[in-house]
């Protein structure tokens, strides 16, 4: 099926509407499809206390996470694999546990980590002990975090500049910053850079 524009210089050009439709089609279902994924998994709770445009200031209670260390980006090293080993059964018990989001990421280049947030009905005494000695299970304490939501893939650039306009903005606020930085990545790595919900965190005094 073809249809034709008139420009302004007089000439037709013909247009194939039937491939412009299905790839309209395509992306929307791409879409939708990131949303149902995101939606499936149960997330960190949170209280929005303060929302600016992009910027918000949120409440977070005291979550339960498994964490491990990180050598590589993206969990490159096996440490993704170590901690969904983990809820996958590699626990005492061999107990099922259900994946949510955000999977966190912290710490330096040479000191960082991967965190699973460990579903809201699991409390501190029914978490099973991980078989694997490099994964550990804590509390993250409880505490008030600005945070800037981004989009893209994990790089050390994207990352960056979105820290620094996330200080940019604490400062102007007058928000201390009582952390060193927290990623959240809420989208399995298949996503559309473009769709993807990323966050970095920095916990705060922030009383407003």
């Amino acid at each position: 099926m073809l249809g034709q524009i008139t420009f302004d210089a007089g000439r037709s050009y013909e247009l194939s509407v039937v491939p412009l439709f299905i790839l309209i089609l395509l992306l929307g279902l791409v879409l939708v499809g990131c949303q149902a994924t995101r939606v499936g998994y149960e997330s960190a709770p949170y209280k929005v206390v303060r929302s600016e445009g992009e910027f918000a200031v949120r409440d977070y209670p005291a979550l339960m996470i498994v964490e491990t260390p990180m050598a590589a980006a993206n969990g490159g090293d096996g440490s993704f694999m170590r901690l969904f080993r983990f809820i996958t059964g590699a626990n005492e018990g061999k107990q099922k546990i259900a994946m949510t989001t955000p999977v966190f990421m912290s710490g330096s280049a040479t000191n960082a980590t991967m965190a699973f947030v460990l579903p809201a009905k699991l409390k501190t005494g029914e978490v099973p002990k991980p078989a694997d000695g490099a994964v550990t299970v804590r509390e993250l304490a409880a505490g008030r975090f600005a945070v800037l939501r981004f989009s893209g893939g994990r790089n050390a650039k994207n990352e960056a500049e979105t820290l620094a306009r996330l200080k940019e903005w604490m400062e102007a606020e007058k928000l201390g910053v009582l952390s060193p930085p927290v990623y959240g990545y809420f989208d399995p790595p298949w996503t559309p850079a473009f769709l993807r919900r990323n966050e970095v965190m920095l916990r705060t005094d922030a009383a407003k």
